[in-house]
């Protein structure tokens, strides 16, 4: 079983990095299918509601702040969360989770394991360079080297 201490730490993280990568769907699933396994086992705890700092489309909307450890995150929230949390305002722009070194590929190898997912096997492009099929021209056929030195050839 995986502590909880080490699945917060992996949380902080996924969530870091997610913040940053160009596709962070697959991030945010583990982090939010994580954080609903970890609520189930009453791992983690449910605070209240805040106001997002990123309004989508400029209409305001909630995220639900979530205790595990020392850690707070945000997930979207239920109908149900609204009937029966407080909400807290603003998010605090001063509050920062304590910070964490960790691997982010042994950060999703944590919260993987722990919900139980492994990728299909035609997913498995993850971490792994995709050939890009464009055209570049070369020179390289047009090159004569037989003198040590790139003199391109006279086609008459």
């Amino acid at each position: 079983m995986v502590s909880t201490h080490d699945l917060a730490k992996a949380l902080y993280t996924i969530n870091r990095h997610a913040k940053t990568a160009p596709e962070p769907q697959h991030l945010y699933f583990l982090k939010k299918s994580a954080i609903e396994k970890l609520l189930k086992e009453k791992r983690a705890k449910k605070i209240g509601l805040h106001f997002s700092a990123h309004p989508k489309l400029s209409s305001q909307h909630s995220t639900l702040l979530i205790q595990v450890e020392d850690y707070f995150f945000h997930i979207p929230p239920t109908k149900d969360d609204f009937k029966q949390l407080k909400h807290l305002g603003d998010q605090d722009r001063d509050y920062r989770n304590p910070q964490t070194k960790m691997p982010l590929s042994e950060a999703k190898k944590i919260a993987a394991k722990y919900i139980g997912w492994q990728p299909k096997k035609n997913d498995a492009t993850v971490g792994k360079t995709q050939k890009i099929s464009c055209y570049t021209p070369s020179s390289l056929g047009k090159l004569d080297w037989r003198n040590g030195t790139p003199n391109y050839r006279n086609k008459k």
